[in-house]
């Protein structure tokens, strides 16, 4: 096959452009990513030959190789991992071939390091080679196949592929490096980077330097090393790795358990929110291996998918090594510390909440969206995540638990308030609130998509009720404090006003499910709640968004009865002929109520129409 020249995706070609001009503060960073992935594709090897053996090919010494040729000004870095054939280094090196690239070029600042954090997150720090390199050459032969290929590229917006020669499996990748860049040759300079940020690669790592060899790492699996001789940096470094990540991780997890069960896990929250943390898979990102042997990258059975952020390596010494995935889903071992790690994991972030706060608020902010999601799925721990869980208020800055809201809790008030949306402003905004406010009773701010789902699970927290504000059932009668809702000052205002209830009734009619006085209005005229059986009005229109339901359900409209604008049509009710003068008010009311809520409005030519004729008559 002849030599393609091939156009990189749109992403790559902006990803490179911030890669080469603006984003490392220390290009050294550049070979730790090199190493690392030629780390990941041994590690791939060595799972595939457990049911191929012959992939090996007589080569089980798996390392990586950095070799430098100062008269040419190149710098390789081989491996005898897995390889990629023609397909695979057009697709891992010519586009972003992952859900959430939209979102991931979204958040790209401009900002040196927070872009660095994203760019390792979402794992392309191949790109990191063109910072000292002005062309990158690939040759690669996947195990198993006789064609290597060869793919080169100067990282300007294309890059060339095309048969290669290789007489045995694995990459190397050639840079050929930028003027100014000579230091990368030195062999000292190497060592230093190689001793800094992959001395935890659990492979050989050897710099070829003429006729001599030379291992650069200990060349040890990080995890299996006691915790007494590992230095806080290179748990870091190891986090770098083993996440392909830029951030300092916000928790750190090493244990050794020795017993019924026989492993080791080394666990790490990260700092930062990885871009593909809500991909619809919900896949977790744990390394497994089985006596230091690496089995899978993607092992899900090891936590819930609410613990989906984790990052790190679990190595069990009781799985064999020759584990499939369908044993990986039905083993006990697995099902055993799947228990073990998430009861660590919590009793660790119970102790965050308990002793740091502000450190609590900050990993919440990041994936408190995603603990969330086991309120719903995971009644065995829902206990604990109730307690962990934080959530913004009415009435009060920062976030607040449970137990905060419940402590709080004003005289008379039996009930733990919370109200659904999408924005926070726009809910503290909303008209159902005002009752609430006037009394000083906290409503608890959701905004989160899985809200609406484990509030249809979870019913109370230590004894006190969980209760939508929106619902017609929120009585605040009973509650001491504020001022309550304005009254008829009379027998014949009440008189007038029941008379404007009956006929918004008879005029609205299937429209509304009823309507009735409020007594949590205080400053808008109208609002739309949920009856006490009815379906959240957060939720119904979240699954008529996803097309789970068809059809809004009819709501009930409550009317102010201090706000002038009623008073004012209870008077016009009493008088000859108000059905008729009357029949667009109740309209505009209810569309008002609707515009309010964020609901669409069912006519929105007859809601202009209606509109500009009450203005015509005001003018």
């Amino acid at each position: 096959m002849t030599e393609q020249t091939l156009q990189f995706q749109a992403e790559v070609a902006r990803l490179l452009h911030i890669v080469t001009h603006a984003l490392y503060s220390q290009k050294e960073i550049f070979l730790r990513e090199l190493i690392s992935n030629a780390s990941d594709a041994c590690d791939k090897l060595r799972f595939a030959a457990q049911t191929d053996e012959t992939l090996w090919a007589g080569d089980a010494d798996l390392k990586v190789t950095i070799g430098a040729d100062k008269a040419a000004r190149i710098l390789t870095i081989a491996d005898n991992g897995i390889g990629m054939n023609r397909d695979e280094l057009v697709a891992n090196l010519g586009t972003i071939a992952r859900s959430g690239t939209g979102e991931f070029l979204s958040g790209l600042t401009g900002d040196a390091g927070k872009d660095m954090a994203l760019i390792g997150q979402f794992g392309v720090g191949f790109y990191s080679a063109f910072m000292v390199a002005e062309r990158v050459e690939v040759v690669s032969r996947k195990a198993g196949e006789a064609q290597a290929w060869h793919w080169a590229s100067d990282g300007s917006g294309q890059f060339t592929i095309g048969e290669a020669a290789r007489e045995t499996r694995g990459t190397t990748i050639t840079l050929h490096l930028r003027a100014g860049e000579d230091e990368f040759l030195e062999p000292e300079r190497l060592r230093h980077i190689v001793k800094t940020y992959s001395d935890h690669i659990a492979l050989p790592v050897l710099l070829q330097d003429g006729d001599r060899t030379e291992a650069l790492n200990a060349a040890s699996a990080l995890w299996a090393r006691p915790k007494a001789e590992i230095e806080p940096q290179q748990y870091t470094d190891f986090y770098h790795h083993v996440a392909h990540a830029f951030d300092d991780p916000w928790l750190t997890l090493h244990n050794r358990v020795e017993g019924k069960l026989d492993y080791t896990l080394l666990l790490f929250v990260p700092g930062r929110r990885p871009p593909d943390l809500f991909e619809p898979s919900r896949k977790a990102q744990l390394k497994l291996y089985v006596r230091r042997v690496f089995i899978t990258d993607r092992c899900d059975e090891l936590v819930p998918s609410w613990l989906r952020f984790l990052r790190g390596v679990v190595d069990s010494a009781d799985l064999p090594l020759n584990v499939s995935r369908e044993m990986l889903q039905h083993n006990p071992v697995v099902a055993r510390i799947r228990q073990a790690i998430t009861r660590r994991v919590l009793g660790e972030l119970e102790k965050k909440a308990a002793g740091e706060a502000e450190a609590y608020a900050g990993f919440w902010e990041n994936f408190g969206a995603v603990l969330k999601e086991g309120l719903y799925e995971d009644a065995e721990h829902r206990e604990v995540l109730l307690k962990l869980a934080r959530f913004r208020s009415s009435s009060r800055d920062g976030w607040v638990s449970l137990a905060d809201y419940v402590a709080a809790m004003k005289d008379g008030q039996t009930a733990i308030y919370v109200i659904n949306g999408e924005q926070l402003d726009q809910l503290k905004r909303s008209p159902q609130l005002e009752g609430f406010r006037a009394k000083g009773i906290e409503v608890l701010l959701l905004t989160d998509p899985v809200d609406d789902f484990w509030l249809s699970v979870v019913s109370d927290f230590e004894g006190k009720p969980i209760r939508s504000a929106t619902r017609a059932g929120a009585d605040l009668d009973g509650i001491a404090g504020g001022a309550d809702a304005a009254k008829p000052e009379d027998k014949a205002e009440g008189a007038a006003l029941g008379t404007l209830v009956a006929l918004l009734k008879q005029t609205l009619g299937e429209a509304v499910k009823d309507v009735r006085e409020s007594k949590r209005l205080t400053d808008s005229a109208v609002c739309l709640v949920a009856g006490d059986g009815d379906m959240d009005m957060h939720l119904e229109r979240l699954l008529r968004m996803h097309q789970k339901l068809d059809m809004a359900s009819p709501r009930i409209l409550e009317i102010n009865p201090s706000h002038p604008l009623i008073r004012r049509l209870a008077e016009r009710a009493t008088q000859p002929g108000a059905v008729d003068a009357l029949a667009d008010a109740a309209q505009l009311l209810l569309d008002q109520a609707r515009i309010v809520e964020g609901e669409p409005l069912a006519d929105p030519q007859a809601f202009a129409r209606r509109l500009a004729a009450v203005m015509q008559q005001g003018l």
